[in-house]
């Protein structure tokens, strides 16, 4: 082998050994939301638990070998993202109630036969299982290696996905993505991105459909 394609091989070599971690993350991140897209079991939190949770939870355990709970999984700075959620949910109420009123918006999540009750358990397993992907998953995985940044880098993903809504809704998850992100980083945990993602959906559907 001539030695320049040698050497060339050697850095990659090199790059990916260093970077291991991050691209195993970021590329079985992607993998998972891929396989979501093309290969759904039929029901969108069956989709989430064995998409966004159950694989990134066996890629933990096996391939990297790791303790699941270093991915957000624990209650964390709990005093501090308590208050994040408190005022979050608050300010959030009449932001939600008039882009409720949005036709847009209103079009697309009214349903003829809401049910509030059959709709809360699947929503709280479906959200549960995106966020840990997101705000589990993706943002601790990257942490120890790109710090902040890593806020940013899954934020990315999270607005892709987001690609087929309303216009308003999908520019809104860009700073969305980002505070989630923060919070979530900031308190060491995923749960009060859960906490807070839940409150949004189920109240704009309640202002949508109920209201």
């Amino acid at each position: 082998m001539p030695g320049p394609i040698r050497r060339e091989l050697g850095v990659i070599s090199d790059q990916i050994r260093r970077n291991r971690r991050e691209l195993l993350v970021i590329c079985s991140a992607v993998l998972f939301l891929t396989l979501a897209r093309y290969h759904s079991i039929g029901e969108s939190w069956a989709d989430a638990v064995v998409f966004y949770a159950a694989l990134p939870l066996a890629t933990i355990l096996l391939l990297m070998r790791r303790n699941p709970v270093d991915f957000g999984l624990r209650p964390g700075n709990w005093r501090l993202w308590c208050v994040y959620v408190a005022v979050t949910c608050l300010a959030s109420c009449p932001i939600l109630f008039a882009f409720s009123k949005v036709d847009s918006l209103h079009t697309y999540y009214s349903l003829y036969d809401f049910d509030i009750w059959s709709y809360l358990p699947r929503i709280i397993v479906y959200l549960t299982a995106w966020e840990f992907l997101f705000r589990g998953y993706l943002l601790f995985g990257l942490k120890s290696r790109f710090k902040e940044a890593s806020i940013l880098i899954q934020m990315v993903p999270f607005v892709l996905l987001h690609l087929g809504k309303p216009e308003l809704e999908t520019i809104s998850t860009i700073p969305m993505g980002i505070y989630l992100g923060y919070v979530a980083y900031r308190s060491n945990s995923f749960l009060p991105a859960v906490i807070i993602h839940i409150f949004i959906n189920v109240l704009f559907r309640v202002f949508t459909n109920l209201l």
